[in-house]
């Protein structure tokens, strides 16, 4: 078997774990654990990001492992370069086996200074236009250390290394996606208002390993990007939340009918301008009330779009360098566009395909839209939904007012502003939640207030209906609930 070198975990004597109590799978530790094992190895094994890899381990490193004996700081990066990062066209791939996990905090005089990190994960070479190769799987354990609040692997052990088994078909997600001609699956995972999964399975189109950091287009996921830009805007006291905004736009279609000084942001926001979705789909093909703003919901993309232009009249500024300041450069969401732009890594797109599994031809936006066409990644939109989930920086009253039941749409069915508000899950849970749908694309993100749970799903296919079927019911929080609600 060709020579691997495999991170893994940090070691500690056998007697030390039964004094330490295991970590409980919804606390903090878990959960911070959980994610820094993720990007960890997702960065500096996965995709080989080395200047990360060596800013999360402590400079006395020592790594033992079952076959190629003990390392260094040094020999570690020299192996990790020679054996792991050298050929990008046989790359070798860690994978963790996600329930295996346990977690013992380590304390010095009753305050946390490290843990151990324990689980089985799963070795695979990637080469390009090919399945994923499964090589091996292994045990592992690790030792973390807080550095200055960063967690920093310490000591690492690597054993057990074993021949990979048979993979039971039944229920296998890569099964799954190409039974129904879905060639990839994007999934965000948030817990405890944590972002602790970010996983992508399958193809970008139908040959190529789609990765990590997959570019796909979300759809009208973009609308709950731009409705949290409009409220940091009210935040700042740039925009009231019913200001009017006939001060600063009225779109020539509607110039004559004086409904338009009824449009507000909230109005808007919650779906209520009496817009068409597009005026496209009218038989005049111009924009027209077709009701009093403010009496019903009635779902609008154009809303969407007149705000935007309102905003921008405004403050002088579009909406991409607004989003950019208020929410991409801040969450670090260097992956998310708002159009085909100059730094959009097109070679990471997950091409779009019909319910028979037929490429759709890629249509390419070269001017921002409020309501439609966001490209991102699970990642940069997971961060998202983790900014969100925990305040995303708004005083107590906005974030109440994003959460309120501004129009009910049916039983146990609302809007805030820019999301829908699904009532009577067990636990006294209520959920936000957002989808998106265009030819071969089919997105959800969700999240529940209360526990701060939550999860994306990014599909680049139409056939989903059994996609979302098993991820619902049997892998995500409170997924069987939304299930039967659909």
């Amino acid at each position: 078997m060709t020579k691997q070198i495999f991170f893994t975990a940090a070691f500690l004597a056998v007697s030390i774990f039964s004094a330490v109590a295991q970590a409980d799978k919804n606390s903090d530790l878990f959960i911070d654990l959980k994610k820094q094992d993720s990007l960890f190895f997702e960065r500096g094994f996965n995709q080989c990001d080395l200047d990360y890899l060596e800013s999360h381990i402590t400079k006395d490193l020592k790594f033992y492992h079952d076959q190629s004996g003990f390392q260094d700081k040094k020999t570690f990066f020299e192996n990790t370069q020679k054996y792991i990062c050298s050929n990008s066209e046989q790359k070798p791939i860690r994978k963790i086996q996600t329930k295996s996990l346990e977690v013992f905090p380590l304390h010095n005089n009753g305050k946390i200074y490290g843990a151990i990190q324990q689980g089985i994960h799963h070795f695979y070479l990637r080469e390009k236009g090919k399945k994923d190769l499964w090589t091996s799987t292994a045990k592992f354990t690790h030792i973390w250390i807080l550095d200055k609040e960063i967690w920093k692997l310490s000591e690492v052990l690597s054993y057990d290394h074993q021949d990979p088994v048979v993979e039971k078909p039944v229920n296998d997600i890569k099964k799954l996606l190409i039974d129904n001609n879905v060639p990839a699956l994007g999934m965000g995972i948030i817990e405890n208002g944590k972002l602790t999964k970010v996983e992508v399975y399958g193809t970008l189109d139908r040959k190529t390993t789609a990765p990590y950091n997959t570019i796909f287009k979300v759809a009208s996921l973009t609308k709950s990007i731009f409705a949290l830009t409009t409220l940091k805007l009210i935040e700042k006291g740039l925009l009231g939340l019913d200001e009017p905004l006939h001060k600063y736009w009225v779109d020539p279609d509607i110039k004559n009918d004086k409904r338009y000084k009824k449009l507000t942001p909230r109005i808007i926001l919650t779906h209520q301008t009496g817009f068409p979705n597009w005026r496209y789909m009218t038989e005049t093909n111009k924009l027209a009330f077709e009701f009093e703003p403010g009496t019903k919901h009635q779902y609008s993309g154009e809303g969407f779009e007149y705000l935007r232009k309102a905003i921008e009249k405004k403050l002088g500024k579009s909406i991409e360098e607004l989003a950019k300041e208020l929410l991409f450069n801040p969450l670090k969401m260097s992956d998310t566009h708002f159009w085909w732009d100059s730094e959009l890594d097109e070679t990471r797109y997950a091409l779009n395909f019909n319910k028979d599994g037929e490429k759709i031809k890629t249509v390419k936006y070269y001017e921002a839209n409020a309501a439609a066409n966001l490209l991102t990644t699970v990642e940069d939109y997971g961060k998202f939904l983790e900014y969100i989930i925990n305040g995303a920086g708004l005083s107590e009253n906005l974030y109440q007012e994003m959460i309120k039941q501004q129009v009910k749409l049916k039983e146990n069915d609302f809007f805030g502003l820019g999301w829908e508000i699904l009532t009577d899950f067990s636990n006294d849970e209520f959920a936000l939640l957002h989808t998106g749908k265009d030819p071969g694309v089919s997105t959800l993100a969700m999240w529940f207030p209360k526990s701060k749970n939550g999860y994306l799903i990014f599909l680049n296919g139409d056939n989903v209906d059994k996609l979302y079927e098993e991820l619902l019911t049997k892998r995500l929080y409170l997924g069987n609930e939304l299930w039967n609600k659909r």
